[in-house]
């Protein structure tokens, strides 16, 4: 018997598919377009303007991407019950997600310190100037590794969706048995 999760699938996908893209382009896009602002205190204020309008979006994307996760584990709980390779991709993509979440919200919190020190001036958006003080630097520190760690972590979880979509395709399963 099929059973189709369509809604659910969707929030998931879609959901980590605006997780994703939107983490990406502001890593490249909005901060690689606010560094070369003029004035290198716009720079962070435009970065953070940006930011802020983003995460509301963001938000709801995420909790999209967890709803639709959550409703894919109950309507597949028979499947994954029976399948030790779902478990494990099941188990990963828990942690990669928590982590995701995780970094996407200690970014938001850096972003909003980083936004308060925004009339000190920077080189870059996450690239601090000579005289900046030891906070701004440091939260730009974080920042840089961050900005790439949450696309990561949610391109990684792009990557085990796709491998649950092989794992739940009735061929593999009768091959694998063969």
């Amino acid at each position: 018997m099929s059973q189709q999760n369509t809604l659910v699938r969707s929030l998931h996908d879609v959901g980590l598919a605006a997780w994703f893209g939107g983490s990406l382009m502001g890593a490249i896009g909005l901060n690689g377009a606010a560094a070369e602002a003029e004035n290198p205190r716009e720079r962070l204020t435009l970065s953070s303007a940006g930011w802020a309008r983003w995460a509301p979006v963001n938000a709801i994307a995420i909790a999209a991407h967890v709803y639709g996760g959550l409703g894919l584990l109950a309507g597949n709980k028979v499947r994954l019950s029976k399948q030790p390779e779902t478990q494990a991709n099941t188990a990963l993509k828990t942690a990669v997600t928590g982590a995701a979440i995780l970094s996407t919200a200690y970014s938001g919190l850096l972003g909003r310190k980083v936004a308060k020190l925004a009339d000190e001036g920077t080189h870059g958006v996450t690239e601090p100037r000579a005289g900046a003080s030891a906070k701004l630097k440091r939260a730009q520190r974080r920042l840089r590794t961050l900005q790439w760690m949450t696309p990561g972590l949610t391109g990684a979880l792009v990557v085990l969706t796709a491998q649950q979509g092989e794992q739940q395709r009735p061929l593999a399963g009768l091959l694998h048995r063969r």
